[in-house]
């Protein structure tokens, strides 16, 4: 089963994303938009960016557990993923966000 983009209204009014890989699982939140055009366009991004090991950050959480943002080329950040025990399971998210954003196709809630 191929990933899928899940676009919704959050509760402060703004839209927002999730990728989920094929089994299900949400592995990459984006940040708010103010339009869904622009929301569209953090998709766009991501499917573009997550295609280049450099625009994925790993940083650590205060409880010492891993996690990664993904930027765009002007350095702002699209969004970020869940947090990992341990950093093999961080390095292989990114590699499903990358995989997964490239042919994920785009449902609304």
């Amino acid at each position: 089963m191929a990933g899928k983009f899940i676009v919704f209204k959050g509760k402060d009014g703004q839209d927002y994303f999730r990728l989920r890989a094929g089994n299900g699982e949400v592995i990459f939140s984006s940040q708010g938009y103010k339009t869904r055009k622009a929301c569209l366009n953090g998709i766009e991004s991501v499917r573009k960016n997550s295609q280049d090991a450099k625009r994925f950050e790993v940083r650590a959480a205060k409880d010492g557990r891993e996690y990664f943002v993904l930027t765009a080329t002007n350095g702002q950040e699209i969004g970020r993923s869940q947090m990992y025990k341990s950093s093999s399971g961080c390095s292989n998210g990114k590699k499903s966000v990358a995989r997964n954003a490239a042919t994920a196709t785009v449902t609304e809630e």
